[in-house]
């Protein structure tokens, strides 16, 4: 029986499954988006999320334990010293899925998985969003658009037919 075991093992064995979610967690933290499988990203938020959440307090202990799991020197500096700064008011939720379809070769759904405080798109979006508050009424415009309509020269061809 499968109880308490919930998470995707992805068709690999232990040590398999974790050098590829750490490879994948020093590519997310150095280029803060790749593109991947979306059981492959799933997996990966629950794997770098808590590690992301270790950056907020920079002591020793927990530069230690990081670098526990990604052997990467140089993504435990950029993730204590950029990723955590931007991220330090943020109580959770550092990653975000966005699903871009199938991959044609196998058909497997495919996905790109990023840092939420990096995606420079959408914090402008929202930046406009919120500057764009202004509530208008729609029947405030209709008379008007029925008021400047020239109505006269429709009804003179219609008469002319």
């Amino acid at each position: 029986m499968r109880h308490n075991k919930k998470f995707n093992h992805l068709s690999r064995k232990k040590a398999h499954r974790d050098s590829l979610l750490a490879n994948m967690t020093i590519s997310l933290i150095m280029h803060k988006r790749i593109f991947t499988t979306l059981a492959k990203a799933k997996a990966l938020r629950m794997y770098a999320e808590p590690l992301i959440n270790r950056a907020k307090e920079d002591t020793m202990a927990n530069r230690r334990l990081v670098f526990s799991y990604l052997q990467n020197k140089y993504a435990v500096t950029e993730l204590f010293r950029e990723i955590s700064q931007k991220i330090a008011d943020r109580p959770g939720g550092y990653t975000r899925i966005l699903k871009t379809g199938n991959r044609l070769g196998d058909n497997a759904k495919t996905c790109f998985i990023e840092l939420v405080d990096y995606n420079e798109n959408m914090l402008k979006a929202s930046a406009d969003k919120d500057s764009k508050k202004t509530r208008r009424s729609r029947r405030k415009a209709a008379p008007k658009a029925e008021a400047s309509a020239p109505e006269a020269p429709v009804a003179e061809e219609k008469a002319a037919e």
